[in-house]
């Protein structure tokens, strides 16, 4: 078996039994909402965050098995972090979407399944939706701490 059809299976894996899909109604959650225009996918993030530790990440969207996919890796992925780690975490998924090198001690798991993105670049924006919600939600509590 061929690596590109194992990523495909990790892929397809998370696609049809997603984890930590679905919101919760707690107002202890900051909820992001993000879309890709170009193509119509939809995300949104739910993050819970204590003590600057993501806690619990949730998410809902629509949109190809890329996007949904990657919403699901990146909730496990980040799930537990320190908010400065994930954002780190973040930051190498994207030089791996991008066709960069990436420091393979920091990102792992699943998330590298999607290196062969950047042969595809109509669907960076696909993979990286869910964890640009999810940067954008972790700057936004830290943009409140300093403002608070």
């Amino acid at each position: 078996m061929n690596i590109e059809h194992l990523y495909r299976q990790v892929i397809m894996e998370h696609y049809k039994s997603p984890k930590n899909k679905g919101f919760v109604a707690d107002n202890s959650y900051l909820t992001i909402h993000l879309n890709n225009p170009s193509c119509g996918d939809e995300m949104t993030v739910q993050l819970k965050v204590v003590d600057h530790v993501i806690t619990d990440i949730k998410h809902q969207g629509t949109g190809c098995s890329i996007c949904c996919s990657s919403a699901s890796v990146m909730s496990e992925t980040l799930k537990g972090k320190s908010m400065d780690d994930a954002m780190k975490i973040i930051h190498e998924f994207y030089e791996l979407i991008k066709g960069y090198p990436y420091d393979k001690e920091i990102l792992v798991g699943d998330a590298v399944v999607y290196q062969g993105v950047a042969q595809f670049p109509a669907r960076v924006k696909c993979a990286t939706l869910a964890w640009k919600a999810t940067e954008q939600g972790i700057n936004k509590i830290k943009e409140d701490e300093l403002n608070g």
